[in-house]
């Protein structure tokens, strides 16, 4: 399964290297690119105006057919907003909400989210 992601801060991108999954990361500069294979979405949590290439991307083509789910990543001190991002993509997509995760995550995090690609993979 395929990881498409943004980061704007880094946070994001190192979780997902350690992830070790074949990775793609979205910029303004690619993000109405085609996918052929299956994919989850790794969003971090910011305004709907710096995370809107990730609607791009999932809105490209048949991008939104191969959308297996989301995870998000975030600072709890946001309080009800931790993850708002990756929980409206879930919700906006039909698609679920696999984990969120702080900051750039623990290695528990991400064994949980390699144990829920795994079930939906």
């Amino acid at each position: 399964m395929k990881v498409v992601y943004m980061s704007l801060t880094g946070q994001t991108r190192k979780f997902v290297k350690k992830l070790g999954m074949d990775a793609l990361e979205i910029v303004p500069d690619n993000a109405f690119q085609s996918i052929q294979e299956p994919y989850i979405i790794i969003a971090p949590t910011y305004d709907i105006e710096a995370t809107e290439i990730l609607n791009d991307f999932i809105e490209t083509a048949e991008n939104k057919s191969w959308l297996r789910g989301v995870a998000g990543g975030g600072n709890r001190n946001f309080n009800t907003l931790f993850c708002f991002t990756a929980k409206d993509l879930a919700q906006d997509y039909q698609v679920p909400l696999l984990h969120c995760f702080e900051f750039q995550g623990t290695d528990q995090d991400v064994n949980k989210l390699k144990e829920k690609v795994r079930e939906i993979g």
